[in-house]
């Protein structure tokens, strides 16, 4: 037997769940971040994007943005240019959108591991995980308040996962630990557990400068003086309305060269107009003035238009996802910050649904196809949302990342290399016959097409045979194997021992409280 053909029988030895295997534990060759070969689906011409830009600067100019409690910003504003009465500042027309012309139009968010990297902007997309839920539905499929213990959980299956690019910041809301300290343990779970870039904590100033504190300690005081490690969530209180929590920890992360995406919030109808144009008009004057305040702070600091819209149900006020209307505000947006050049983050696998059921993924679905083809650069919520926000589901993070690495396959064209338009196979094969023998096929047919590694194809006997495991189980069985599998990523002693320290220096002196 020939050498070719012992490696061929070696290959094959062992069949799919062998492959799937080796698969799985790979991870040293999944890509940082997605560049996206296919231009942005664009369903917002150029004189209706005017429309918009001209609406959104007479609410800048007339109607106001209120900058609550923070008497500096008020100033800052002031001090640029902006009409201040009280806390109402109006924008005159044209200067928002030329101080936010210092923003850059991408930038790269240092991981610990270089490799691990990724460029925000242009045709890149980077995959984050769910943020912010108070509860977790967990391994046996049990809705309950979050932990440490399961936010580190996350943490670790998101740093295993070739789908997800991006520890992400608060996967989960950890109830076992006084809110005032809680943010360093997670800051920490993402350091130590992790080495992809992750977010900071944004729920108070000093926060925040902790966040940036322990991440001297990780990288040092000059790499970080030098380079952005950090990109944090900054929510506007729409409608057209900024609180003091959310543009202090703006002020410490612009001022320190750190990332902030301004995203605002808003459940069309109680948030914001009805009307697709009328919520552009608002997200876009609600994120020129974060983005103008983030320039005034500190020019050329990184920036994200961010942009977070829902439908609501008009018989109950709930929020509704995976339908057009905010389909249409995401590919809108998309398209404004384009022409504002800044990079955007939106999107994700969004749901109201209360477990891992059809409803759960057709909505996630409907979510994360404009999300792909609208070609958002950050992607927050994209694995692990459940019901509507309030959890992050174990069972769904697995489905919904396995979902995310078919993107890749899906917005990098179509290959016309010699091999891509295979006419050796074609000319081998020949009419009337097949093309499972070709070497054509033989040589492409381990990566030819994308492959879930949760999606059952077995005939039903076989599916039946082996226990009836539907999709749910697959998922939480596949999160405890990955579980079982973990090792954490290599870190200096010292500088593990220092963030140690740090941590228990500030749990002494913050006090025990829950807001």
């Amino acid at each position: 037997m020939s050498e070719t053909a012992q490696d061929r029988r070696s290959r094959r030895g062992g069949g799919r769940d062998a492959r799937r295997q080796l698969r799985a534990n790979s991870t040293a060759t999944v890509t940082p971040f997605i560049t996206r070969q296919l231009e942005p689906l664009d369903i917002l011409t150029n004189e209706s994007a005017e429309i918009i830009e001209n609406n959104a600067d007479v609410i800048l100019e007339e109607i106001g943005i209120d900058f609550r409690d923070d008497p500096e910003a008020l100033t800052i504003l002031h001090d640029v240019g902006c009409d201040v009465q009280g806390e109402r500042v109006h924008f005159p027309r044209g200067l928002a959108r030329q101080l936010c012309s210092t923003a850059p139009a991408s930038y790269t968010q240092h991981a610990r591991n270089p490799a691990r990297s990724v460029e925000i902007g242009g045709k890149n997309t980077v995959f984050v995980p769910v943020y912010g839920p108070p509860f977790v539905r967990d391994l046996n499929n049990e809705r309950r308040y979050a932990t440490m213990e399961d936010f580190r959980n996350f943490v670790k299956i998101v740093y295993m996962h070739p789908g997800l690019h991006h520890s992400g910041g608060t996967i989960c809301e950890p109830v076992d630990l006084p809110v005032t300290k809680r943010h360093l343990e997670m800051v920490y779970a993402h350091q130590r557990y992790s080495d992809k870039p992750y977010m900071g904590s944004v729920t108070a100033p000093s926060r925040a400068q902790d966040t940036i504190d322990m991440s001297k300690i990780l990288f040092g005081e000059e790499f970080v003086a030098n380079n952005t490690v950090i990109s944090s969530l900054i929510n506007a209180n729409s409608p057209m309305t900024w609180d003091d929590t959310m543009l202090g920890a703006l002020k410490v992360y612009a001022r320190n060269n750190q990332a902030v995406i301004i995203s605002p919030f808003i459940l069309a109808g109680a948030m914001s107009p009805v009307s697709v144009a009328g919520t552009l008009a608002q997200t876009l004057a609600e994120a020129l003035s974060g983005i103008a305040f983030s320039q005034a702070v500190n020019p050329g600091a990184p920036v994200i238009f961010g942009s977070f819209a829902s439908s609501m149900s008009m018989q109950t006020g709930a929020p509704t996802f995976g339908t057009p209307e905010p389909a249409k505000v995401l590919y809108g947006c998309a398209k404004l910050a384009r022409r504002l050049g800044v990079p955007f983050r939106s999107g994700g696998s969004l749901t109201g649904s209360k477990t891992a059921d059809a409803q759960a993924a057709y909505e996630s679905t409907q979510t994360l196809s404009p999300t792909v083809l609208g070609g958002v650069n950050f992607v927050l919520h994209s694995a692990g949302w459940m019901e509507g926000g309030l959890v992050a589901d174990y069972a769904k993070l697995i489905l919904d990342a396995d979902q995310l690495t078919m993107v890749p396959k899906l917005v990098n064209g179509i290959d016309l290399t010699a091999n891509g338009q295979a006419m050796d196979a074609l000319r081998e094969t020949g009419p009337g016959q097949h093309f499972l023998g070709s070497a054509h096929t033989q040589s492409n047919f381990e990566d030819a097409f994308w492959r879930s590694e949760l999606a059952d194809n077995t005939t039903y006997e076989q599916w039946s045979s082996e226990g009836s495991v539907e999709s749910a189980e697959r998922a939480r069985k596949k999160f405890a194997d990955m579980l079982g599998r973990y090792v954490a990523p290599e870190i200096d002693p010292a500088i593990d021992e220092a963030l140690r320290a740090f941590i228990a220096r500030r749990m002494e002196e913050l006090p025990d409280t829950d807001y």
